[in-house]
């Protein structure tokens, strides 16, 4: 209960947040008019503040009518189409807040002398301009804030929290423009608006990332599979103080490469030109007087003119329409054929009772607290459709074309026994529907997993010989022999298939990096083929270089004589996921540069990673062309386009770094990666196990 209570709070910050600021914003505004209103009014010529409250009313119609066609109009469209709108929108979200944000630190200070300009001149033109005058000053932060409050819903899904976060903010803020209209409390705006502004930047950027990734699901924008980072393996994402971030910060524990290029890059941008206008900001002018003379009115408020109630009434009542036509002409939510099912800690799908053939689309609400996987699964166990990952509180969508049989949902929280939904008969015509596989068991894995281990066995023989030339080579003073005997070495090491640390501190002691050392490349726990590799070609000698081979025979050793430990290859789960996650390495790591200590050898390194993935893929043969004929063949093309590109980088037969490599050539092969990365990405899931 006390993890549940902590990551609605976390969820509820950031509307809290922009509500906060949005409706101080929108109070002071209020505030100004009345005031200028009431200073404008004399006993000869009263002036009424009806007007304004009327343009008030008529702003919070808006605000509320866009919000309703929002989230009728979404409710409508498929999975895929309603990740390009909320994608969209918070894409524009991000943009109107952030100008928002630069408006208030640029013009803050003379916000109250320019709207009682405003207000001098509506009030010489009409009570109806006045109402058309308050409409419009707080209309814009409505629209505003009901964007940014309607994406950072979407992002953390149905729960209320975001929702009660906005309510709360609201609140409080009109609760302090009262006080500070009785001067009743003091507040230094000035600093408030700038300091919430920080966090609104941060909250902002995390909005961006969470949109461009709603546009690469619906296909709007590539790289989907091309993950920066999953931690989902390492971190419980129903943990508290994931659940904390990302609700504060609509980060998730994974990324893909954009999400995290454009969530440090609006940062990096954004924060230091803020600070630059702060410093920038030039005096406040002075408030102007009201004009003596004739306003000069335009078409629309001469229309306006002296009728405050009849445009009140517009204000107000043309929002509500225009949103209820729209609404009324966008299909309904049954009639795109999805059903709603729920989770929760002791029933999966209840509702799940009857199923016709043909393409469905099922809305799961997960209220089990916890996150987890639901499949729709035929009589013969094969999954015919899934969501790998749905979160606590949250809905998505499950797609799937049935053929007539029997079908149930299996809903596999985290922490909890399976649970499955009664077996439904789903009836009518035969379908194109794609072929379903049913989930791998560990012991379909365990004869690939042995061939693997045979065959790293093969691979660190190898790889101990090539260790055992470079201490040839420097005890005959041979540099250019050493540092070419480094490069093989270096490549026997990466067909072993030891990606993401898959191989441990074992590993690490072979091919670490001094990352995170405190002594840098000079502390002794640096060692291994990295340390070669920075000796080599940082002028170290023989003395300084002999103890590091003769340690790394040492421990590759080790690994061979643990291989079949669990936490380094004897698990047989793990060799379908190291089948992506081989190349997803060298991406991270041979193609950006990280693991660049003076021998540039990104490229053939990565064409080593290549060759052992083709080895993985072959290994896992027999489950894969089960489950799915043509990836191999696909995978197999995709494999031969990324060599032909590594091996064009060359000069003459020469490898070059990627810095010496010409750009045409760089981009062939980072396209061609992210090209096989994508299909890799099927692998792990096709091979997904469940027990046996």
């Amino acid at each position: 209960m006390a993890y549940l209570h902590t990551v609605s709070v976390a969820e509820a910050v950031p509307n809290l947040l922009i509500c906060l600021r949005e409706g101080l914003e929108a109070g002071l505004v209020v505030t100004i008019l009345l005031a200028a209103v009431r200073r404008l009014s004399t006993p000869e010529r009263p002036v009424a503040t009806t007007p304004v409250w009327l343009g008030v009313l008529g702003a919070v119609s808006v605000a509320a009518s866009f919000a309703a066609v929002l989230t009728y109009s979404t409710a409508a469209l498929t999975s895929s189409a309603r990740a390009a709108v909320a994608g969209v929108l918070s894409v524009l979200a991000v943009g109107l807040v952030t100008a928002m944000i630069f408006w208030m630190r640029r013009t803050g200070a003379s916000l109250s002398g320019q709207l009682r300009g405003e207000v001098a001149r509506a009030a010489g033109l009409g009570a109806g301009v006045l109402a058309v005058t308050a409409f419009l000053a707080v209309g814009r932060e409505g629209l505003e804030t009901t964007l940014f409050v309607w994406t950072a819903v979407k992002a953390a899904g149905s729960t209320a929290a975001p929702v009660v976060g906005a309510a709360v903010g609201l609140v409080i803020a009109f609760a302090l423009c009262w006080l500070l209209f009785r001067q009743s409390v003091r507040l230094n705006l000035g600093v408030f608006f700038n300091r919430t502004a920080v966090l609104l930047i941060v909250i902002a950027a995390g909005v961006l990332a969470y949109g461009l990734g709603d546009l690469q699901e619906a296909g709007w924008l590539p790289g989907a599979r091309w993950i920066a980072f999953d931690l989902t393996a390492h971190v419980d994402p129903n943990s508290w103080w994931v659940s904390i971030i990302t609700g504060i910060t609509n980060l998730s524990p994974k990324m893909t490469v954009l999400q995290v290029v454009a969530w440090l890059a609006y940062l990096g941008t954004v924060i230091p030109l803020f600070m630059r206008a702060g410093r920038a900001q030039a005096p406040a002018p002075a408030a102007p007087e009201p004009d003596t003379e004739p306003a000069h009115a335009d078409w629309w408020e001469r229309i306006a003119g002296p009728r405050p109630v009849l445009v009140g009434a517009v204000l107000v009542l043309v929002p509500v329409l225009a949103a209820g036509i729209a609404i009324a002409l966008l299909p309904s939510a049954d009639s795109s054929g999805a059903r709603t099912v729920t989770v929760t800690a002791a029933a999966c799908a209840p509702e799940w009772t009857s199923a016709r053939t043909g393409t469905q689309t099922i809305s799961v609400h997960n209220s089990s607290g916890k996150s987890g996987e639901i499949d729709l699964v035929n009589a013969d166990g094969a999954i015919v459709g899934e969501i790998e990952n749905i979160g606590p509180g949250t809905t998505a969508e499950l797609t799937a074309t049935l053929n007539p049989g029997s079908y149930t949902i299996v809903c596999l929280m985290s922490g909890s026994p399976s649970l499955s939904s009664p077996r439904v008969q789903a009836t009518g015509p035969q379908t194109d529907a794609p072929p379903a596989f049913k989930p791998a068991r560990t012991s379909d894995l365990r004869a690939p997993n042995d061939a693997y281990q045979a065959y790293v066995r093969q691979v660190l023989t190898r790889l101990t010989g090539a260790v055992g030339s470079i201490g040839r080579d420097l005890r005959a003073n041979n540099l250019p022999a050493a540092q070419a005997d480094w490069l093989l070495a270096q490549q026997e090491w990466e067909r072993v298939g030891a990606s993401y640390n898959s191989f441990g501190d074992a590993g690490t002691k072979v091919s670490g990096l001094p990352s995170g050392l405190p002594g840098g490349v000079a502390d002794p726990d640096f060692t291994g083929l990295h340390r070669l590799e920075y000796g080599l070609w940082h002028g170290q000698g023989t003395d300084q270089l002999l103890p590091v081979v003769d340690r790394l025979g040492a421990d590759i050793a080790a690994i061979g004589d643990n291989l079949t430990s669990t936490d380094i290859a004897g698990d047989p789960t793990t060799l379908p996921v190291r089948a992506h996650e081989i190349l997803e390495d060298a991406l991270r790591d041979h193609l950006s540069g990280l693991d660049d200590l003076g021998g540039g050898a990104a490229y053939p390194m990565t064409l080593a990673d290549v060759e052992v993935t083709r080895v993985v893929l072959d290994q896992l043969g027999a489950p894969l062309d089960e489950r799915d004929p043509k990836l191999r063949p696909e995978l197999n093309a995709k494999l031969d386009r990324l060599r032909t590109a590594l091996l064009a980088t060359q000069d003459n037969g020469r490898w070059r770094a990627p810095a010496q490599t010409p750009q045409a050539n760089r981009q062939a092969v980072l396209a061609a990666i992210g090209a096989a990365l994508e299909s890799l990405d099927r692998v792990p899931r096709l091979l997904e196990t469940r027990a046996n």
